[in-house]
């Protein structure tokens, strides 16, 4: 274990010998290994709401002079200990969907069930990892001797291994549209919604109804995360759902089968377009997902997400992993960029950096202003949601974070001998800060190699 600060570990010998350590420590170990907790000042009183009397009555200085909760924040390389908890519970929430649980009935699992995967599409030739029967193939064979116009080789006849730094960029990065891939992750959430709309247009036609009609007898839910690729662009995976109209309770209608949903999402990907502003600037943009379209049925037990059929299970790991992961996964970076010159400096690759550019050169133009491109352009220009589901899919991440403070409540109440006192808790905390001294992050590191959890 690598020690934060040089002192940090004479500074927390210091700290253990102070009369209030073990309520300091405590403070830290039960964030599970967080790494930059918010600090709270203030007070709380416990009462009873049958007498009104006050049973218990706390402070900040009780946990050391502030009161640590953790970040929340989703992304593995910004706090492992708070994404592995957001990755748990989009785990159960995707899962519930599937087959039942967190207040959803069993019967769901009976619903038609596909994994959909939709794609970018293609803004020019780049390095990529082809496999076929297990063995790596060439990366772009083409004719000897056949360029581009910029009259770089357009072929690539190398074997690329797994972590080579070349997959993803382009064989000629004049020839790639760095403007239609922004334009295309600052419109992705819109083509999607238009999916959305679409699918159930087209769902409706192949049962003999109308939009109306389709509405009385069935609904569509999903759930989906948004994936970085090597070569900086999101694809969609995707849990779409077919119910009766009442959502995951009510039984979906006879001709509502996995075939159907299958070969209703495969029309519908090829068929959703959108036109990009800005066609007097950079030329007329037309903005569609790939031709690569993944669509697979789900069952309740089965195979890994990767293989035909997929398991419920897997499924649900599969979309939990991802929505943890950012731009970053793409080789960008993790945070806002505020001014041009920190281009400069950002440890991206040239692929990457181009496409940042991009958005900070078209995020400076009228055309392009409301899409707020400067504002995403740490992001590549993406700036939707990582993880959504429709309302009806299945729990929230909401509900499952109060279940888990609720249960975490009535252990502190079973702690203090309130558990048969009927009680409300009145409090005023205050924002005082974040992160570690050297010595707090010292022992958080320590928890976090432990494998702690939030609540240890």
């Amino acid at each position: 274990m690598t020690t934060p600060f040089p002192d940090s570990a004479a500074a927390l010998v210091a700290r253990a010998a102070q009369p209030d350590f073990a309520a300091w420590r405590r403070n830290i170990v039960r964030l599970g290994g967080c790494t930059n907790p918010i600090h709270l000042v203030g007070a709380a009183t416990v009462y009873d709401t049958t007498t009104g009397v006050a049973l218990l009555s706390y402070g900040s200085d009780v946990y050391g002079g502030r009161l640590l909760t953790a970040c929340g924040n989703r992304r593995a390389t910004v706090c492992p200990a708070c994404s592995a908890v957001y990755r748990a519970d989009t785990y159960q929430l995707v899962r519930a969907g599937l087959v039942g649980g967190k207040e959803v009935p069993e019967a769901v699992s009976g619903h038609p069930r596909v994994f959909a995967t939709l794609t970018a599409p293609g803004f020019g030739p780049v390095h990529t990892r082809r496999e076929r029967d297990g063995r790596v193939r060439a990366c772009r064979p083409r004719r000897a001797g056949e360029r581009c116009p910029h009259w770089t080789p357009a072929e690539c006849r190398e074997r690329h291994p797994a972590d080579d730094l070349r997959l993803g960029e382009p064989l000629c990065p004049r020839c790639y549209d760095y403007a239609g891939a922004v334009l295309w992750h600052a419109f992705a959430g819109r083509l999607w919604h238009r999916f959305g709309l679409e699918l159930r247009r087209e769902v409706a036609r192949r049962a003999g109804l109308s939009r109306k009609e389709f509405g009385e007898v069935a609904r569509l839910s999903y759930a989906k995360v948004a994936e970085y690729q090597r070569r900086g662009l999101v694809h969609f995976h995707a849990v779409i759902r077919l119910d009766g109209p009442d959502g995951p309770g009510s039984t979906p209608p006879s001709w509502a089968t996995v075939p159907l949903l299958v070969d209703a999402v495969r029309a519908v990907v090829g068929r959703v377009r959108l036109t990009a502003p800005g066609a007097d600037v950079v030329g007329p943009r037309v903005l569609r997902f790939g031709t690569q379209v993944d669509v697979r049925p789900v069952t309740s037990y089965g195979r890994d997400a990767g293989e035909w059929p997929a398991s419920a299970g897997a499924v649900a790991g599969y979309i939990a992993k991802y929505a943890t992961k950012g731009a970053e996964s793409a080789g960008a970076v993790d945070g806002r960029i505020h001014h041009a010159r920190d281009m400069v400096m950002l440890p991206v690759r040239a692929h990457v950096l181009r496409m940042i550019g991009t958005c900070w050169w078209l995020g400076g133009l009228p055309e392009f202003s409301p899409l707020g491109l400067r504002r995403w352009a740490h992001m590549l220009g993406y700036g939707g949601h990582f993880s959504t589901k429709s309302r009806r899919y299945s729990t929230t991440l909401t509900a499952l974070r109060q279940a888990r403070a609720d249960h975490r409540a009535e252990q502190q109440r079973a702690s203090l001998g309130l558990a048969d006192h009927p009680t409300v808790t009145v409090s005023e905390w205050r924002y005082a800060g974040r992160g570690y001294s050297p010595e707090a992050a010292l022992l958080a590191a320590s928890v976090r190699e432990g494998g702690g959890l939030h609540g240890a």
